[in-house]
């Protein structure tokens, strides 16, 4: 298929993000997939929703004599939204969203229920980190309904 006369195919594809959101934590690789989400975004005029999801493991049944803490999840909640909104504060149009639960299954649900046209994530984890704890970026490009665009930080 050719792109319209004076488009490029790529120019012409950015041209249809009407919705983007980007998945950040507080991480190198995150601050790099929100420059690039913001820039795509100033580009093509779409809506910036930026996700940050909580989540609480589960303790061990037995956590000796002093017991377990586990975190009011609204209070977690609480203090996400303060920690995205102060990240997100410099980005233009940046809308800040809190999710909870299993951070790759609930941006890939959020983004196909909020008509999300390109999900934007870093990607920087380690080959023992991805064997220990999964790939979220291979998750999302796996699951997500919509276009993935993974943001890598320049090795050097």
């Amino acid at each position: 298929m050719l792109p319209p006369p004076g488009c490029t195919p790529y120019d012409c594809r950015m041209d249809s993000y009407q919705h983007i959101a980007v998945a950040i934590e507080d991480s190198p690789g995150s601050q790099r997939a929100l420059g690039e989400a913001s820039r795509i975004a100033a580009l093509t005029g779409a809506r910036l929703s930026v996700l940050h999801v909580t989540s609480i493991s589960m303790p061990p049944p037995y956590m000796g004599e002093g017991g377990v803490f586990i975190p009011d999840p609204e209070v977690m909640q609480s203090a996400a939204l303060e920690w995205l909104t102060e990240a997100v504060a410099g980005v233009p149009g940046a809308e800040p969203v809190v999710l909870q639960g299993h951070p790759p299954d609930a941006v890939c649900l959020w983004a196909e229920e909020h008509g999300v046209d390109l999900v934007v994530a870093g990607a920087e984890r380690g080959k023992i980190e991805r064997l220990l704890l999964g790939s979220f970026a291979l998750h999302l490009s796996r699951h997500a309904t919509c276009d993935v665009l993974l943001a890598r930080i320049p090795k050097g």
